[in-house]
C-alpha cells in the first residue's frame, strides 16, 4: 500500500487529489468499524451519546446534504428530510430511529451515497472547487464543503 496523495483517472488534477483523500478517509473509517456486530454498533455510551452506527448513517447523510446543495443548488426537500433527518441530526431522533442495522447496511449506505459524488465531480473543474460560496452563514467555497 502507498500513502500519497495522487491523481485520479477521470478527475481534473485537484479534485483528482480531493478524490485520493477522501477514499483514504473512508477506508480507514471502514477498516475501523470492520468486524463490529449489530450490538457494538447500537451502543450508547451514554444517555446522550450516539452509537457508531448512527454517527456512520451521519457520514452518509452530511455528504447527501452537500449533493443537494451543492450539486442540486437547493435545500433538501420533505421527502429527503424524512429518510436522512434522524441521520443529519442526530441527537434524540438518531438514538429513536437508527438501530438494529448490520455494518453491511451502513456501507452500503455510504457507497450509494458516495457514487453519485463521484459521478458529479468528475465533471466538474478545479476551478469549480474555488467557487465561493455561503456555508452556515460563513464565507466558504466547494473545496472546503
Amino acid at each position: 500500500m502507498e500513502f500519497k496523495i495522487s491523481g485520479n483517472k477521470g478527475y481534473t488534477p485537484q479534485i483528482g487529489q480531493l478524490v485520493s483523500m477522501m477514499d483514504y478517509a473512508r477506508k480507514t473509517t471502514i477498516d475501523a468499524v470492520q468486524g463490529l456486530g449489530v450490538a457494538e454498533l447500537d451502543y450508547l455510551l451514554t444517555k446522550e451519546s450516539n452509537s457508531i452506527g448512527a454517527l456512520l448513517l451521519h457520514i452518509a447523510a452530511i455528504e447527501k446534504g452537500f449533493q443537494i446543495e451543492i450539486f442540486d443548488d437547493r435545500k433538501p426537500n420533505q421527502q429527503e428530510m424524512d429518510e436522512w433527518g434522524a441521520a443529519y441530526s442526530l441527537g434524540e431522533q438518531g438514538r429513536r430511529q437508527i438501530d438494529g442495522n448490520s455494518l453491511d447496511y451502513y456501507i452500503r449506505k455510504l457507497a450509494e451515497v458516495r457514487k453519485r459524488t463521484l459521478i458529479e465531480l468528475q465533471q466538474r473543474t478545479d476551478d469549480w472547487l474555488y467557487k465561493e460560496r455561503l456555508w452556515d452563514g460563513h464565507p466558504s467555497n466547494n473545496y472546503f464543503i
